[in-house]
């Protein structure tokens, strides 16, 4: 309701000749309502963030997490990670995406599409060949397990990611060991997150050393509840956060009881 009279105002300083506000009178119009007119879309853009994007934004440490849903979160420090973007609902720029594999709730070209822009650069499994092509970003680099790759002062790592004791079928599991499928590490603004991905509690976890550890709890396809929670004794973060699910398998039950199973460290549901 404000915003139009500043406006207007605006319009008859700039334009009008015949005014007989002075100069100095002028300035003060022009500055106040530039505040106004700022603060007025500031508030807009907080009342419209992502009600139905998974919650709220978190401080952890020193760094800010959004779970936008299933893997998906926006964490932002010096730069904005996204990780497999999935079900993403608005417009965004992010500097860094890190993408696990090649399933298309990982993977999805729609979600990704929101949120990288030409100065992006994209970090994935090489999985992921097929399905990024055509993707055009400032750099796209494919990582195997135990890959480094530093953007800026973001260092990256790539880690294995595989089930043990989920399957298809008999003898066959929904992320066989051994295809390159990926979790990630890295390190912004001096903090050390681990993004699981899809996986199970896998031996090469006793080795990860974080702050923070994102999760899977659903099971299914990840580790369940209670194998999260041993994996994150065995990694002992600072802080876990639970994820996949809410969106393919599993809701904020799974999450509730790895809250409630692990004993030594901070869990925060985002």
């Amino acid at each position: 309701m404000l915003a139009v009279p500043c406006e207007q105002r605006i319009s008859a300083v700039r334009h009008n000749s015949e005014s007989p506000v002075d100069f100095a009178a002028k300035l003060t119009i022009v500055a106040e309502c530039g505040m106004l007119l700022r603060g007025l879309r500031l508030e807009r853009h907080v009342q419209s963030r992502r009600p139905d994007e998974g919650g709220n934004a978190m401080k952890l440490m020193n760094l800010e997490f959004t779970r936008i849903g299933h893997d998906t979160f926006k964490i932002v420090g010096s730069k904005v990670i996204y990780t497999d973007p999935y079900k993403v609902t608005h417009r965004d720029e992010a500097d860094i995406v890190l993408i696990s594999h090649e399933h298309f709730d990982h993977l999805s070209l729609e979600d990704l599409n929101r949120v990288i822009y030409p100065g992006s650069t994209i970090l994935a499994s090489p999985l992921c060949k097929d399905g990024l092509k055509g993707v055009k970003v400032k750099d796209l680099h494919y990582m195997d397990p135990g890959g480094k790759h530093l953007v800026g002062k973001v260092e990256v790592e790539s880690v294995p990611a595989y089930n043990i004791n989920k399957f298809r079928e008999p003898g066959h599991a929904f992320h066989p060991k051994g295809e390159k499928r990926l979790g990630f590490v890295f390190t912004m603004d001096g903090t050390r997150v681990y993004f699981a991905a899809d996986t199970d509690f896998i031996p090469e976890m006793r080795s990860i050393k974080c702050d923070i550890a994102l999760l899977p709890v659903s099971g299914t396809y990840v580790m369940t509840a209670d194998e999260a929670a041993e994996a994150a004794g065995a990694i002992n973060p600072k802080i876990a956060v639970p994820m996949h699910y809410g969106a393919i398998v599993g809701d904020v039950a799974d999450a509730k009881k790895f809250k409630s199973l692990v004993k030594n460290c901070e869990v925060e549901i985002i």
